[in-house]
């Protein structure tokens, strides 16, 4: 429960004010969306659906009360931009069903297809531009922090998952400790009283971390042709745990796609399509450096026959350019880094990839990346950046067969 019954009813006898609204009904999309950015850009709120501008209680019809929880928490990630996270829940009070939305004063400046909003006493308010330009600024500060290091301001202590979060902690810390541990190492972080986890401490220590951060996962699929045409979709796969297995998962799906050829001689001579390790650059790569507050993507890897392209979140980093792509070395989620660089591959991928860890601070990702593909397939890669998406290229070598026709 968000609050006690006690509270509730408290807060609807003081009637609606800055932090609360009352809805008799569900509102237009447009008009919710407005509500729900309006709070997020002030100091969070109350949406109570079910109760009239009087403080009666009107209920909603059981019919309609899942469908119109589907349709508030659908217009926080379709008709928001960046996705507003919020606590929402059903319950009874005087015999008759309210739905409750708890919208979390948010870090970043929310807009809607009707502009920018806040909560100004009972009402939103359209920002001017004097105060829209204060709230940007105000709000990009903690970007001076890396962004993996902020709270999730949905979560909990408990979010974090013991066997993952493991990991980064002392084995034998008792569990007076780990609390500590864990806030040292900006998997939790303090939020006034409260303790919340961190971007970083989602996106590793939690099974689906896309449940909080939204689009937090690699999509991949793989096409028999060389478009995107269903007819031709041979197979396709969310991979939606942790980001270490997320890499593996999406590692493990090239590997299974990445057709070799062979020729008889003296010996027997391979070819795959991709080298491996230059595609577990690519793929780390991409998780590393995405934007993760960019909510209204993922990660998506397509297969062709003649190609493979990888899709990441965010510009380049800080001053970094496509040019200087090979010889730079930025950052864009410094803790996520360290805690990849922590993580022992398995002998089989580590192996194939040839290092010990899923991050190595070498800085030669992109060098790997283009001289493999490159040696392989006689065409080199190529970087591209789409409406604040970088794309990266692989071509597929060809055949030994074609090679002798």
């Amino acid at each position: 429960m968000l609050h006690s019954q006690t509270e509730l009813i408290e807060d609807i006898i003081l009637s609606e004010d800055s932090t609360m609204e009352f809805r008799r009904e569900m509102p237009h999309r447009d008009s919710m969306a407005d509500e729900i950015a309006a709070f997020a850009n002030a100091e969070g709120g109350t949406i109570l659906i079910g109760i009239d501008d009087n403080r009666e209680i009107v209920g909603i019809e059981l019919q309609k009360l899942d469908q119109i929880e589907k349709t508030v928490v659908e217009i926080c990630s379709e008709s928001i931009e960046p996705t507003v996270h919020i606590f929402t829940e059903k319950f009874r009070l005087d015999g008759k069903n309210l739905l409750r939305i708890k919208i979390p004063s948010s870090f970043f400046v929310h807009k809607t297809v009707n502009g920018y909003f806040t909560r100004q006493e009972k009402t939103k308010r359209e920002m001017s531009t004097v105060q829209l330009a204060r709230l940007i600024h105000a709000r990009s500060q903690p970007r001076i922090t890396h962004f993996d290091t902020l709270f999730v301001p949905t979560t909990h202590r408990r979010t974090l998952r013991e066997s993952l979060y493991r990991r980064f902690i002392t084995q034998d810390a008792s569990e007076e400790m780990i609390e500590d541990l864990l806030l040292k190492r900006t998997l939790l972080v303090k939020e006034g009283r409260d303790i919340r986890a961190s971007v970083a401490g989602v996106l590793m220590c939690h099974d689906t971390p896309d449940e909080f951060l939204y689009n937090s996962f690699i999509q991949a699929v793989y096409y028999s042709g060389k478009q995107k045409d269903a007819n031709y979709q041979i197979d396709a796969v969310d991979f939606r745990g942790p980001l270490d297995q997320q890499i593996i998962d999406a590692f493990k799906f090239v590997q299974k796609h990445n057709k070799v050829s062979a020729r008889k001689e003296i010996g027997r001579i391979d070819r795959p399509q991709y080298s491996l390790r230059a595609v577990f650059e690519a793929i780390v790569n991409a998780v590393v450096h995405r934007d993760y507050s960019k909510g209204v993507s993922k990660i998506r890897l397509f297969m062709f026959a003649d190609r493979l392209e990888l899709y990441s979140p965010g510009a380049l980093a800080n001053t970094v350019t496509i040019e200087k792509l090979p010889y730079s070395q930025a950052t864009r989620n410094e803790l996520l880094a360290r805690l990849l660089s922590e993580i022992n591959l398995d002998d089989d991928v580590g192996n194939q990839v040839k290092r010990r860890h899923f991050f190595e601070r070498r800085g030669e990702g992109v060098g790997i990346i283009l001289n493999e593909s490159e040696q392989l397939s006689g065409q080199t890669p190529i970087y591209e950046l789409h409406n604040e998406e970088l794309c990266l290229t692989i071509f597929a070598a060809k055949s030994l067969q074609e090679d002798t026709e």
